[in-house]
């Protein structure tokens, strides 16, 4: 069969000329219809259903067609007049009334005279029931001013940021603090040493091996203005001031306010804050303690916080009642009794006291409990701790027992392990990463976690310039961690509080103890131990989203207010679903927030929610 012949390639340029041709005159009759014919008529319809579209009107499209630079119309058309828009102030939280400037929600004297004066149980943390807690900001004092920076706020403080001359009046021969003109001066005095806390420490110094390294956490009783710690910065030494609020008046405020590490404290029912084994040293000078009270139970507390081979001074009463009984306005004999109890006691603690000079006694605490245990066997108390855990601070009350050291092979090892000295202890795994304790974290971890803490804090020096620049001295970090945040801080002129949630899955404040770093415990739903205005900066990492179903994370956001000074900075690190939800309150709160992608990049869930107050002080 012949195969068709095919097609020519003129015929196929013919064929595809003749198509264009004919689309070409297909469509310009089209378009000259529409412009030339009259609007088209609809035809008739029922009335619209609400839930069907209305007919379409190709007259409004021809006319708006011919209309092109006429205005969009976005505005709502209704039927019905919709109720008056509320007023976007109401959506703000109010100021407090100004009555509540210098506001501890925890330590309150007015709530103070519902609880029993014994054994000081009244300025114990006594924290309002939720029905009880304010919903407001709380305002600063007229006539505040940004604090000095450091190191001169050491010695210099606005009087109308802590106006309290009580202390003046109270303590006026013994040189805490002076009033010259607007401002507080801080000659370095106290209670024990009205010449100078630096001639004190010097004093130590020839006892204590406080220039060694060896000793780096100090814990000072009954601070004052915290004289005695800001002369150990000087050596290399952070000291956790505490006091409680009483007839001086803000004692730890003023502490604060220079610059210096305090917070609100006491000893008297409950254990300190703080774990066992934290602190390198102890201090007194005139707490008026009572130490032999009570079974001798607060100076058990204190050799439960103490380190192994740690060292507790002593000044004021009973030590140099020979010379100084007349100036008390105490009777000798009386003094006399008081001190052979005090030795009786810290004998049966194990201590060895190993100096006396003028106004100081020291003790030190053994390095282990291998002839401890010997000595109690042979003694009716006090007994070693049979149950409890001794790294319990959270409103767990005192005992009547000798919190036992880690046991050890030989009479030679240190209970817990041997730490490096400063500031080599920083980055070196502590023991207790390394102990057999449920939450042991590895060496590996720690040192990893320190890596990721210098990369983070880099990235905050860009998002945050008043941190590049040094603006800040006072810090909390409220969800510490392994403190790294605080380590990667170290070359900046701060402290901070490294503050470890009370029933955190792994307890880790003693770990940062051993780092050389200090901190307390917390729980977030409760305000914090100190005053208003007290910190530069804070940071939380992941805060919000642990106590998102504890309590109400407004509340902890007031508490940050509160504690904030007004051009500090705070940092809040979390899922990018909890920063949402945090955006809205600190907007209700009249900061100016912005969220930023983590150092991780945009597809990374976590985010950064940055106030930044210091270019604009928050109403």
């Amino acid at each position: 069969m012949a195969t068709p012949p095919s097609p020519t390639p003129l015929m196929k340029l013919l064929a595809v000329s003749l198509l264009c041709s004919l689309f070409f005159l297909l469509g310009s009759y089209t378009k000259y219809s529409i412009t030339i014919s009259p609007p088209l008529q609809a035809p008739h319809l029922p009335s619209p259903s609400p839930c069907l579209p209305l007919p379409i009107n190709f007259t409004s499209i021809h006319q708006s067609a011919l209309s092109p630079r006429r205005p969009l119309d976005f505005e709502p058309h209704h039927s019905i007049p919709l109720p008056p828009p509320r007023e976007k102030a109401a959506h703000f939280l109010a100021p407090c009334p100004k009555n509540y400037t210098n506001y501890c929600p925890c330590h309150d004297p007015s709530r103070q005279k519902r609880f029993a004066i014994e054994r000081f149980f009244h300025r114990e943390r006594h924290c309002p029931e939720t029905h009880e807690r304010l919903r407001c900001l709380v305002p600063r004092p007229v006539g505040y001013r940004t604090p000095f920076p450091w190191p001169k706020s050491r010695d210099y403080a606005w009087f109308k940021n802590v106006p309290f001359p009580r202390l003046i009046l109270y303590k006026k021969t013994q040189n805490w603090v002076k009033l010259e003109g607007d401002r507080f001066f801080f000659p370095g005095g106290g209670t024990s040493f009205p010449m100078g806390a630096k001639g004190y420490v010097d004093l130590i110094k020839r006892v204590v091996p406080l220039k060694s390294g060896a000793i780096r956490t100090v814990l000072d009783v009954g601070c004052g203005v915290a004289s005695f710690g800001a002369s150990l910065l000087d050596l290399n030494i952070i000291t956790m001031s505490i006091a409680p609020v009483d007839i001086h008046e803000a004692q730890v405020q003023f502490a604060l306010e220079r610059g210096l590490p305090a917070m609100l404290g006491i000893l008297s029912t409950y254990r300190l804050p703080y774990p066992s084994r934290s602190f390198d040293m102890a201090h007194c000078s005139r707490c008026l303690v009572p130490w032999t009270n009570y079974d001798g139970q607060y100076l058990m507390e204190i050799d439960r916080v103490l380190r192994p081979g740690g060292y507790w001074v002593l000044s004021g009463p009973p030590i140099s009642w020979r010379t100084s009984y007349k100036g008390w306005q105490r009777e000798a004999k009386e003094l006399e009794n008081e001190q052979i109890g005090l030795e009786d006691l810290a004998k049966r603690l194990c201590w060895k006291k190993i100096a006396e000079r003028g106004p100081i006694a020291v003790w030190r605490k053994p390095t282990n409990h291998v002839h401890c245990i010997q000595k109690l066997k042979a003694w009716k108390s006090p007994k070693l701790c049979a149950l409890g855990n001794p790294d319990a601070g959270w409103y767990t009350k005192l005992e009547k027992c000798i919190t036992p050291l880690p046991k050890v092979n030989n009479i030679h090892e240190t209970s817990g392990g041997t730490l490096e000295k400063w500031p080599k202890r920083l980055n070196t795994a502590p023991p207790r990463t390394r102990s057999e304790m449920k939450e042991r974290i590895a060496a590996k971890a720690f040192n990893e976690d320190n890596q990721l803490w210098k990369k983070r804090v880099s990235y905050y020096k860009i998002i945050l310039k008043s941190l590049a620049r040094r603006k800040y001295r006072n810090a909390i970090d409220m969800n510490a961690g392994l403190g790294g945040f605080a380590a990667a801080l170290a070359k900046y002129p701060v402290w901070v509080m490294n503050v470890v949630p009370y029933d955190a899955k792994n307890n880790t404040l003693g770990i940062i103890y051993e780092r050389g770093l200090i901190g307390t415990y917390m729980n977030w739903c409760e305000a914090f131990s100190t005053y208003p205005r007290t910190y530069d900066l804070i940071h939380a990492n992941g805060l919000f989203s642990v106590y998102i179903h504890k309590c109400d994370i407004l509340d902890i956001l007031l508490e940050i207010y509160r504690i904030l000074r007004p051009e500090g900075a705070l940092i809040i690190r979390d899922h990018v679903d909890i920063i949402v939800k945090v955006k809205d309150m600190v907007d209700r709160m009249r900061w100016n927030g912005k969220v930023f992608h983590s150092e991780n990049g945009p597809y990374h869930p976590q985010k950064v929610l940055l106030v930044d107050n210091s270019e604009q002080i928050s109403s």
